[in-house]
């Protein structure tokens, strides 16, 4: 087959939808489906090549492989161990555990598997995956492994026009399948090979029958085609499910652009068009990569452009050293296809990323300094959160932290959790422990439920929990303090991290629904919490602490960047005032609890803030594991205010 330079140029269309939407979403906001474009021209070369071989008796699946790994692997590979040496310098142990895993399962083709159990793709902890582009690649290599298997079999039994037949049969059903899947697993559609074999089919439709056009009409089909490619760019979004029925429309617009043939098009066989088309498998592997970088270190807005020029020049490094590298396509007998080097290359990556993956905690000394790692110290968490952090039918296990009898018991959400340990300490000082009733995500509100997807989804777990555990402590732990700890700002206005995004809508209700966030439901939730509170203290002190600071940065981890990248860690801070406002309702629901029936405060501010900023370190030390939850080190900085409790 002659050299297409309109696939070429098409394949450059597609690496730049994707670039423009991955380095700035807002400026093509469908540009994602460059990939589904990538699948359709493989699935037109690869069926070409293996009917070409099926047709002529000559076809080797042995050597189908081989080229398809001296295409992939090198540049994938290189790709892998430029990330593995610069995450050594610069990512936590976590970060660079999370790495060496991704960096295995890319370089074994089954990335997708592992992202599909991970977060979705559009969301934001995505942002933070180094080599998240790479599931496209394992989708192709599993069907490139599969596809001449099947089509091999398929010859035995049938002829080739009944198996050209076929390829159209499969690729409607598996569309069919597709649209079902879309709608009924999001997650398992976006990463997987059965949701997306299709469009590669679609591929192979336009190689089995080419339209016979006459050269005047060639052009109106490549610019139909266009449109469609061009026009998803900007009709589609990361709100659409993903692939549906919209789908269709850059997959055929691809597949028209294909049978319109037009090699000599000024759009498509341009050279700029071709140089990037060259290019295009190297830009594509590194421009990612650098979307990450640009986010994770939060350089400024410009640092797009550089990122995008900089995907260019290194796809163009990459293709003509590394790509170009010939080896060797076949081998004369079975046992010499050990010979194929690109098998080894992704072993050894493979092995390399499955080791770091084993190992990262055990090589942190070796590789990061003593300010780095006494900052990432504080990134640990409660080891005992996975299995105290459980409800069912409103049932916990009750943890107890410290020795000795129960002196108070705690209620709350993940907020309460972040607190356990300090709180366990400060108890044992008084030959006392603490049980602790907290659930993440729980507001201490007596028959609260959570309402998703206009009642699809309905979870009284936290309702329930509080109502028995104003029941425990009143039975068996009667006149025992109860300390309350939430996030209530939360469940009031939602995300403080999302402030340039629109309050989402509620989903927290105990009378009543209620679409917005308004007043009224702000009233009605927090006076429902100032229920719950006097019911408790019917028979038991309770103490409320006031919300814990936001300081919307990962607190631990941007210290741990900025130091790892400016030899400085930033100090992150918020205004007190900004908190202050955004605990208004909360400070006035407490306050009301007090007034009421008799509550105590329990105030942190004096220890995390001064009278112009809340702070999240002390003396270079994180205060904080995430964002908003206290670490060990912030947890015990405002212990003394547990002696109110404890005495």
């Amino acid at each position: 087959m002659n050299f297409r330079k309109d696939i070429n140029g098409l394949r450059a269309f597609a690496v730049i939808g994707v670039l423009l939407f991955h380095f700035n979403a807002s400026w093509m906001p469908g540009g994602f489906a460059g990939v589904d474009v990538f699948f359709v021209i493989s699935g037109f070369l690869m069926t070409g090549i293996i009917f070409r071989g099926i047709e002529q008796e000559n076809f080797s699946i042995l050597n189908f492989y081989v080229a398809r790994a001296n295409r992939i692997i090198p540049a994938l590979a290189l790709l892998c161990l430029v990330l593995l040496v610069f995450g050594w310098f610069y990512l936590t142990p976590l970060e660079y555990r999370a790495l060496g895993k991704h960096a295995a399962s890319s370089i074994g083709f089954l990335s997708n598997f592992i992202y599909w159990t991970e977060a979705g793709y559009f969301d934001a902890a995505s942002h933070e995956k180094w080599l998240l582009h790479t599931w496209t690649l394992s989708v192709e290599w599993q069907f490139y492994i599969i596809y001449p298997l099947i089509l091999v079999a398929m010859r035995k039994f049938l002829s080739i026009k009944t198996m050209k037949i076929m390829l159209i049969v499969g690729a409607v059903l598996g569309f069919i399948f597709c649209v079902f899947a879309s709608y009924k697993w999001p997650g398992a559609s976006y990463y997987l090979l059965p949701t997306r074999a299709w469009e590669m089919m679609i591929g192979g439709v336009a190689y089995l029958y080419p339209f016979t056009l006459q050269e005047n009409r060639k052009k109106p089909l490549e610019w139909i085609g266009l449109a469609l490619v061009i026009g998803s760019y900007f009709l589609i979004s990361a709100e659409n499910a993903w692939p549906g029925y919209l789908a269709l429309i850059p997959v055929m617009g691809s597949f028209l652009i294909i049978q319109a043939q037009r090699n000599d098009s000024i759009i498509t066989n341009n050279i700029v068009f071709q140089k990037i088309g060259t290019w295009s498998y190297s830009i594509y592997l590194w421009h990612w990569p650098l979307v990450v970088f640009i986010y994770i270190f939060a350089l400024p807005e410009y640092y797009v452009y550089v990122g995008m020029a900089l995907s260019i020049l290194l796809g163009f490094l990459s293709y003509k050293y590394v790509e170009k590298i010939n080896f060797p396509r076949s081998f004369p007998s079975l046992l010499s296809y050990l010979k194929c080097k690109p098998i080894y290359i992704a072993g050894i990556v493979g092995v390399l990323g499955s080791m770091l993956f084993l190992k990262s905690e055990a090589l942190t000394p070796y590789r990061l300094s003593e300010g780095q790692i006494a900052i990432v110290a504080q990134q640990q968490r409660d080891p005992r959160i996975p299995s105290c952090d459980k409800v069912k039918d409103g049932i916990t296990p009750g943890c107890t932290y410290g020795d000795g009898p129960v002196k108070a018991i705690v209620i709350g959400d993940s907020h309460a959790f972040s607190l356990n340990v300090a709180l366990g300490n400060k108890a044992s000082l008084y030959n006392g422990s603490v049980i602790s009733f907290a659930i993440s995500a729980c507001p201490t509100i007596k028959e609260v439920y959570v309402y998703r997807d206009g009642g699809k989804y309905l979870d009284y777990n936290c309702g329930n929990l509080v109502s028995n555990v104003i029941d425990i402590a009143k039975e068996n732990y009667p006149s025992i303090p109860i300390v309350v700890v939430n996030r209530l700002s939360l469940y009031l206005y939602g995300k403080n991290e999302d402030v340039d995004l629109p309050t989402s809508p509620p989903d927290l209700f105990v009378d009543k629904l209620f679409v917005e966030r308004s007043d009224e439901y702000i009233t009605n939730l927090t006076e429902h919490m100032v229920n719950t509170i006097c019911e408790f203290s019917e028979n038991n002190p309770v103490y409320l602490m006031r919300p814990i600071p936001e300081l919307i940065d990962d607190v631990p981890l941007l210290m741990f960047r900025t130091l790892a990248l400016d030899g400085k860690p930033k100090k992150i801070k918020v205004p007190l005032i900004s908190y202050q406002e955004r605990q208004r309702s909360a400070y006035k629901m407490q306050d009301e609890a007090v007034s009421r029936c008799g509550a105590k405060i329990l105030d942190p501010i004096p220890y995390l803030c001064d009278k112009d900023y809340c702070y999240g370190d002390k003396n270079g030390t994180p205060l904080y594991f995430d964002d908003d939850h206290l670490g060990n080190y912030g947890s015990e900085i405002i212990s003394p205010i547990y002696d109110e409790v404890f005495k």
